[in-house]
């Protein structure tokens, strides 16, 4: 016998081991949502009236045995509705509201990915707690098309309503004409959405991926934006000397190798009276006060089996997602930035928006 069991209270240990079972069970449901987000099933059944699992997988070009296996586990989780006498399954409008792509930013069905993405990388995470390192970007395979469906929903279908207003006058200058850089752009979403909107204003992205900025050159190619480049560079090492006047940096700061390099070049690339965005985790850099945050348990996992050993891989400082305000504004302090501002907005319970002038 264990040598702290009759120490145990029988109550909290029942407890403990409930919320051990629904942990388990609403994390296998992780799984079967992102699935369910990745074949396009929830976006089919949103237009379909009360359906049997051969019309439903019709419908999204599936294959009916494993659509029926996945409305069961679905079920189970309330998630659909079922008539047994009838063979049918419906996605109620109320869950659609929270698990369709036409539902951004709302789409929570789109995050789930990040928990089966994670799981790939597991064996290698467990090498680095005992051995130290990381795991590098290469090991993660879907990781910027994961990314990008992130930012279409916090970043790209926010900006115009909620994210350029937290600038006065930035609209304004946009309209007129600046020139603007995007580092860590990944596939450059936000990017496309601002040539398009402003084309008197110049923009440039960076990201050290290949992969990323060939998809966001594809994109802009496509779209015929003259008025948008891209840079394949290693953020640390950027060498721009006062050359933009508004430089964004969309949850990219944490999981740099180097981001206090990262923010000193930002200071010395940005012109005199220029603005920086920095879009990052809401957090505090003490974990005793992450302890009520509404998504903390999945940052900090997030953190340690994506950013926090992706920088470590590089040889970098390991900041972590969850570094937090008090962290974010010593560093800020350190590149250069005396004036700081941080905002937040009502749709984005995960980050915290900080406005930085030069």
């Amino acid at each position: 016998m264990c040598t702290f069991c009759k120490q145990l209270d029988p109550a909290k240990v029942d407890a403990f081991g409930g919320r051990l079972l629904q942990t388990l069970n609403q994390g296998a449901l992780t799984l079967l949502l992102s699935l369910g987000h990745r074949s396009g099933l929830f976006d089919t059944m949103a237009t379909l009236p009360p359906s049997t699992s051969t019309d439903i997988a019709t419908a999204a070009g599936l294959s009916e045995r494993y659509v029926r296996e996945w409305l069961g586990g679905v079920l189970v989780a309330g998630v659909v509705q079922h008539e047994p006498a009838a063979g049918t399954w419906h996605l109620p409008a109320e869950h659609a509201a929270l698990l369709t792509r036409a539902a951004a930013p709302n789409n929570l069905a789109a995050f789930m990915q990040y928990i089966p993405l994670l799981g790939t990388v597991e064996d290698r995470v467990l090498h680095c707690f005992r051995h130290g390192g990381g795991v590098p970007y290469s090991a993660f395979g879907r990781f910027h098309e994961v990314m990008a469906d992130d930012s279409g929903q916090t970043v790209v279908a926010a900006l115009n309503d909620h994210i350029l207003p937290l600038i006065p006058g930035l609209r304004e200058k946009l309209e007129a004409g600046i020139d603007m850089l995007d580092v860590g752009c990944g596939r450059g979403r936000a990017l496309l959405a601002l040539a398009r909107q402003f084309p008197r204003s110049r923009f440039t992205g960076l990201d050290f991926s290949t992969e990323a900025i060939a998809y966001a050159e594809k994109q802009a190619r496509l779209d015929g934006l003259d008025n948008l480049h891209y840079v394949r560079a290693d953020a640390a090492a950027m060498t721009f000397d006062h050359a933009f006047d508004f430089i964004a940096t969309f949850d990219a700061i944490h999981d740099q190798a180097r981001p206090d390099l990262v923010l000193a070049g930002i200071h010395r690339a940005l012109r005199p009276g220029g603005t920086y965005l920095m879009q990052d985790i809401r957090a505090s850099s003490q974990p005793h006060k992450n302890v009520d945050h509404p998504v903390g348990t999945m940052l900090y996992t997030i953190s340690t089996m994506h950013c926090m050993t992706v920088s470590l891989a590089e040889g970098g400082m390991g900041l972590g997602t969850m570094w937090g305000e008090e962290r974010a504004r010593t560093m800020l302090a350190a590149a250069g930035f005396t004036r700081v501002r941080v905002e937040q907005l009502a749709h984005d319970v995960q980050n915290s928006y900080y406005i930085v002038q030069a």
